[in-house]
């Protein structure tokens, strides 16, 4: 009579179920110890959570403790309708005045771009003095060229080479588009999409930059009341030395946003100084 054998495979299903249940255990031990480190955290509530395109968080999310002297730093949303916001502390004291001492000595009679011909021309229309600086002519300008294309997003090649800009009381520049309207200019690195306007000095009163064409409620901004008659003409910030200001000529579709019209209001007090960085749609040949 042949005896029954008896199969080993339940004695290792065993075995394997205890060996599974103790690397749960283990893992289960492991996350409490994490979650008491706080190495890890529990998800939020979905109520808790951000909503889609709120981005009332980005000032918190974007300061800066250590920043080489900056100061405090955090990004500011103006507007949506132009897009435009405020990167506070953007530069330092030391990196303004340099700026404004390198281009002193080259200051002209500022020019506007004929919207014919596509050359530059002398306007009334702007009455400020200025110069250009070339891309990343020494270590300041690369650094700062940098942090440009970290704010937007947009390599470095693909601005153009900046321009500081002087305006005395009295003067000012009046409402316009930084988009071309001609082909002349176009060939080379295509349209303008955006401008950061960097401000290299503080303005007893006046001279904000304004956007006219704005959509929104503009008297809601905290420094209404410390606005010009012209910056209460529209949407307005006001020089700080230090600040830098990005807008976008362009839609996120590529068709050009007529909301960006903006201008500098007339200096009322004191003496504004600025720099500013236009970024073309491709790459900007020298």
């Amino acid at each position: 009579m042949v005896k029954a054998r008896h199969s080993r495979f339940p004695a290792r299903k065993s075995s394997s179920s205890t060996l599974i249940l103790t690397v749960l255990i283990m893992f289960t031990f492991v996350v409490l110890i994490l979650l008491a480190l706080g190495i890890l955290s529990m998800p939020s509530h979905p109520g808790d959570l951000p909503k889609a395109n709120d981005l009332s968080t980005i000032q918190q999310n974007m300061k800066v403790v250590e920043n080489d002297g900056k100061g405090e730093q955090w990004v500011e949303v103006i507007s949506w309708e132009p897009r435009a916001f405020v990167y506070h502390n953007f530069l330092t004291e030391e990196e303004c005045k340099y700026l404004i001492n390198l281009a002193k000595p080259h200051m002209q009679k500022s020019t506007v771009v004929d919207s014919a011909t596509g050359k530059s021309t002398d306007s009334r229309v702007r009455t400020s003095s200025g110069t250009f600086l070339a891309r990343g002519r020494d270590k300041i300008i690369r650094d700062i060229e940098k942090r440009i294309s970290d704010f937007t997003f947009i390599p470095v090649e693909h601005g153009e080479g900046l321009q500081i800009l002087h305006y005395e009381p009295g003067q000012k520049y009046e409402p316009h588009y930084d988009y071309f309207m001609d082909e002349f200019n176009t060939r080379n690195g295509g349209q303008r999409m955006a401008t950061v306007l960097m401000y290299l000095s503080d303005v007893e009163e006046g001279g904000e930059t304004v956007f006219p064409a704005a959509k929104g409620n503009i008297s809601a901004v905290p420094w209404w009341n410390e606005l010009s008659d012209c910056g209460k003409e529209g949407l307005s910030v006001k020089p700080k030395m230090g600040d830098a200001l990005l807008f976008w000529s362009m839609k996120p579709d590529a068709s050009l946003d007529s909301s960006s019209l903006h201008g500098g209001c007339p200096v009322i007090k004191g003496n504004k100084w600025s720099s500013t960085k236009w970024i073309r749609v491709n790459e900007y040949k020298i």
